[in-house]
């Protein structure tokens, strides 16, 4: 067999996912493989119990694979856990939250929706009267880092508390499983959903749900949907030893199972955590000392992605971006309608030697342009 030759990437995506990846784990994709096969259930079976390890969770857990996006993994479990008589609480502060919001009217689930400014952080005593003028409610879902601005929503205040409600609790854990520290065992997370292509480091087309097993064989025959019925999901690869219902992506799942190896050469989530950390730490330090001042406040400033306000009225994001893309990055415009504000993300294969050279850049344009 020929030598697999590294491809020279045009530019280093400084996004929330999808994200720059390592050679291996692209040179993983670069061989077909059945999905009936022993080898590659396996493959799944190892994979399912990498992410439980990342979680250090025991088997009272289940991780239950999806075909799709990470909006895949919310609206399955959206769809399939809360009954027709369930009624979901729902805090948002960012398009993700309210994404979920979206879902249940999809669904006909009734729901209530505490809505925060995007640059706020929802509060348990808020969510507290809520419950207590809903007694009702039985599901309570929220974002752990809501990229609409890269918030930290305190997950380990709220959900805890919600949980001891006899509540089901649903977190977004998109943006932050694997690149962020999260106790299981005092956050009280019943649902837990994220991606191949975020914190883990693999590429887009497989999400997942890690599953409180008895909270997830309670929601048989709640789903409304056949492909995303995430109990029947759970079943079929159970009983079937990594068999997916329907055609998996065989080739994303063969870099995911690079990805969780490297995730743990690398020294596991607390030191992907400290790296993704320092290089956010340059980041918004290095930005400010540009003219470039963050829109969300430090303490509750997650080391995912950044956002940023216009440095000025005459501001041109469009030839901002085509100047770095040119330069070999490649960043996110702003979420948020109400301001004028762009995105940075420092997750994937990025490290502080790439953030230096984005601020040497960004250094060389705010030059170029008043020279120009």
């Amino acid at each position: 067999m020929k030598a697999i030759q590294s491809v020279k990437q045009p530019y280093l995506l400084l996004t929330p996912g999808p994200l720059s990846t390592s050679d291996a784990v692209k040179q993983a994709m670069l061989i077909d493989y059945c999905t009936w096969d022993e080898d590659y259930k396996k493959v799944t079976r190892e994979v399912q119990q990498g992410i439980l390890n990342v979680a250090d969770l025991d088997e009272k857990y289940v991780a239950v694979l999806l075909q799709g996006s990470g909006s895949y993994g919310v609206e399955s479990v959206i769809s399939s856990v809360i009954p027709k008589e369930g009624k979901l609480l729902i805090a948002a502060n960012g398009a993700y939250g309210k994404r979920m919001a979206e879902m249940a009217d999809c669904y006909g689930i009734e729901h209530v929706d505490y809505l925060t400014k995007s640059t706020e952080i929802p509060k348990l005593e808020k969510i507290q009267v809520i419950i207590q003028e809903n007694p009702d409610i039985t599901h309570f879902a929220m974002v752990h880092c809501e990229t609409t601005t890269g918030i930290l929503n305190p997950i380990k205040t709220i959900v805890p508390w919600v949980a001891d409600q006899e509540i089901v609790t649903i977190v977004d854990a998109m943006s932050s499983f694997g690149g962020i520290p999260i106790d299981f065992a005092a956050t009280k997370i019943d649902f837990l959903i994220s991606s191949a292509n975020k914190c883990l480091q693999g590429v887009p087309g497989v999400t997942f749900v890690i599953a409180d097993k008895d909270k997830l064989v309670a929601t048989a025959g709640n789903a409304r949907t056949l492909s995303l019925d995430l109990y029947d999901q759970y079943v079929v690869m159970s009983a079937q030893e990594g068999k997916w219902r329907f055609t998996s992506p065989t080739h994303v799942v063969h870099a995911l199972h690079e990805a969780l190896r490297e995730l743990r050469v690398e020294g596991g989530v607390t030191a992907r955590y400290e790296r993704y950390r320092e290089n956010q730490r340059l980041l918004s330090m290095g930005m400010h000392a540009l003219g470039y001042l963050p829109v969300i406040d430090a303490k509750v400033q997650s080391p995912i992605i950044t956002s940023f306000y216009y440095p000025n009225e005459d501001f041109d994001f469009n030839d901002f971006y085509l100047y770095l893309k040119h330069h070999g990055f490649v960043i996110y415009p702003g979420k948020l309608t109400e301001l004028d504000t762009f995105r940075i993300g420092n997750i994937g294969e990025v490290y502080s030697e790439d953030i230096q050279k984005l601020l040497h850049t960004i250094a060389a344009y705010n030059q170029a342009r008043v020279v120009l």
